[in-house]
């Protein structure tokens, strides 16, 4: 299943860093979550735009995760000649991330 099924995503950017949160829309999915949205696989998932480190931070009260990417907006919004570098277009992109289904989401 795709994460978009168990979660939504909010962003920021400061400079060349995206900061991507992942909330999980029901408690019980957050370990889930834990298990399979991990920074290795977040930066996969972005091969070829984020270049630097990925780290992740758990929120377990609030059922989020905070990824802050390094070197993921190609030198910065206003140095960066993609259309659109801005860290809200990673958090859609983020949401076609595959999870495996180990639990029935209903």
């Amino acid at each position: 299943m795709q994460l978009r099924e168990l979660a939504h995503s909010r962003a920021g950017d400061k400079g060349d860093i995206s900061n991507l949160s992942v909330i999980a829309y029901r408690a019980q999915d957050y370990a889930l979550l834990e298990k399979y949205l991990t920074p290795e696989r977040v930066k996969a998932h972005f091969a070829g735009i984020v270049h630097g480190e990925v780290v992740r931070y758990a929120l377990p009260s609030l059922g989020a995760f905070n990824f802050v990417m390094q070197r993921a907006l190609g030198g910065g919004v206003t140095r960066s000649l993609a259309l659109d570098a801005h860290g809200k277009c990673l958090s859609s992109a983020i949401m076609t991330l595959e999870i495996p289904d180990d639990i029935d989401p209903s």
